[in-house]
């Protein structure tokens, strides 16, 4: 029961489908603004979201080096489905963590060469908050280390026109 509700836990964006372009708006070369993204399906005993964003492709899809990490926000409540388009207010108590960009805002995509991936990854937690204060992606990870009751992903892909 709980795998199937897990399997019916979805990302989306109304911006963009799944293996789709990102609108050059949510780009360095756009406004560089958050997209929308709303979820349903979370599996029973969710008690907040996490979601991160990064790029495998890094610097070049043809020899990628690393993962580039676009944003980071964690401790989303249970009753929260989206995030609106330009997502600067966050609802309460949800907190970011730094970027690869050294940020705590959405930076989005603006790869140097090729057209890379971009994984947006929700996880429903079963924990309202996470203990301490995650300073990266990595230390995020550690901190949900199991607390992870479903993962919903959508990937997105962009190309520099210039």
């Amino acid at each position: 029961m709980l795998a199937a509700a897990a399997l019916a836990f979805a990302l989306q964006s109304a911006a963009f489908g799944n293996h789709d372009a990102i609108p050059k708006r949510f780009t360095c070369e756009g406004e560089d603004v958050s997209p929308p993204l709303a979820w349903s399906g979370a599996p029973p005993g969710t008690k907040s979201f996490a979601l991160i964003v990064d790029d495998p492709d890094a610097p070049d899809p043809a020899a990628p080096k690393r993962v580039w990490v676009h944003w980071v926000v964690y401790d989303v409540p249970a009753r929260v489905t989206q995030l609106g388009e330009d997502a600067k207010s966050l609802p309460y108590p949800t907190r970011t963590a730094k970027s690869d960009f050294g940020e705590t805002r959405w930076r989005g995509p603006c790869p140097p060469i090729g057209r890379h991936r971009y994984f947006f990854k929700l996880y429903a937690l079963d924990v309202e908050t996470l203990p301490g204060e995650a300073a990266s992606k990595a230390q995020l990870e550690a901190a949900m280390r199991g607390h992870v009751l479903g993962e919903a992903e959508l990937v997105g892909l962009y190309q520099k026109a210039r």
